[in-house]
């Protein structure tokens, strides 16, 4: 259904306005999705009364915008890239329909109107995206010079659970459950961005960009399976340092047997079952969510 809305909204739109709409990637919204998810966690997990409307709400705006600037950034780094695969030469930037110098502005129009849209929730919220923001802009740059490069993205994507966090309580002294959260959150970026990877495995090698698909090779499957257990160990150790009830254990359970299912039926040698399998990886982060939910209410 969401992609449906996103879909139209872009389908519908003047031309001009379409080529920032999809240099934002707002026709694909399982990177939103997927970025704003442990957010999410860590609004529900967060002590106190519930977040009210107005926090989520602008927490899950400024994951939009957030991931909208990053895209924009990546796609002027790796426009001579895009222009080489398939999957990637109509980007707005590789394609021409969008100068670089524009691109980059409507990067930090983005990055400056998620800030305003925190600072609803406090000042600390925008000040915690904003340290982030660094780390967005080298990313496109660690796939050219390090040999991992997920493992960076992980860090940058994991942020958002800090700023769910702080969103809720205005607090910056994060107790250890942050930390579960954090590292719940990184180690299934690993697991989902692998997936990606596989889609472009062939262009990499040939082109001489790094990613996970390339480093794991035949083992993925094996890496990611202890990826799985790692993300679930940490969204359980998070919930064993609150007053979460018991509800919370068997549903995170359910999300752990579905991430492991959908490891073992995708084949990382089809291109579309590995899109497949990164879309599907957004129902882990749902159920992991209702999880805390149905923690906090038992």
């Amino acid at each position: 259904m969401l992609h449906k809305i996103s879909t139209g909204v872009v389908t519908k739109s003047p031309d001009t306005v379409r080529s920032y709409l999809l240099l934002m990637r707002l026709d694909r919204p399982t990177g939103y999705v997927l970025y704003l998810l442990p957010g999410l966690w860590a609004v529900a997990l967060a002590p106190g009364q519930r977040p009210g409307p107005l926090t989520v709400v602008a927490v899950a705006l400024a994951a939009v915008l957030v991931r909208g600037a990053a895209c924009a950034v990546n796609d002027v780094v790796d426009r001579e890239v895009d222009a080489r695969v398939a999957r990637t030469v109509s980007r707005p930037v590789a394609s021409g329909a969008i100068g670089v110098g524009n691109a980059l502005l409507f990067a930090a129009a983005q990055g400056v109107a998620a800030l305003l849209v925190l600072a609803v929730a406090n000042r600390e919220t925008a000040l915690v995206v904003a340290a982030s923001y660094p780390l967005i802009v080298a990313y496109p740059y660690m796939k050219r010079v390090f040999f991992w490069p997920s493992a960076f993205l992980a860090l940058v994507m994991s942020v958002y659970v800090l700023i769910g966090w702080t969103a809720v309580t205005g607090s910056v002294d994060y107790p250890l459950a942050v930390y579960g959260l954090y590292a719940g959150g990184a180690f299934w970026t690993l697991i989902h961005d692998a997936i990606y990877s596989h889609q472009d495995k062939e262009y990499d090698r040939n082109i001489g960009v790094k990613s996970s698909a390339l480093l794991f090779g035949e083992a993925t499957k094996a890496w990611l399976a202890v990826f799985i257990a790692l993300s679930v160990g940490g969204v359980v150790w998070a919930g064993a340092q609150t007053s979460i009830g018991w509800a919370f254990y068997p549903v995170v359970a359910v999300a752990g047997a579905y991430l492991s299912a959908l490891l073992v039926r995708v084949d990382l040698d089809d291109p579309k079952a590995c899109w497949d399998a990164f879309v599907a990886n957004t129902y882990f982060g749902w159920i992991v969510l209702a999880a805390v939910i149905a923690g906090r209410l038992t």
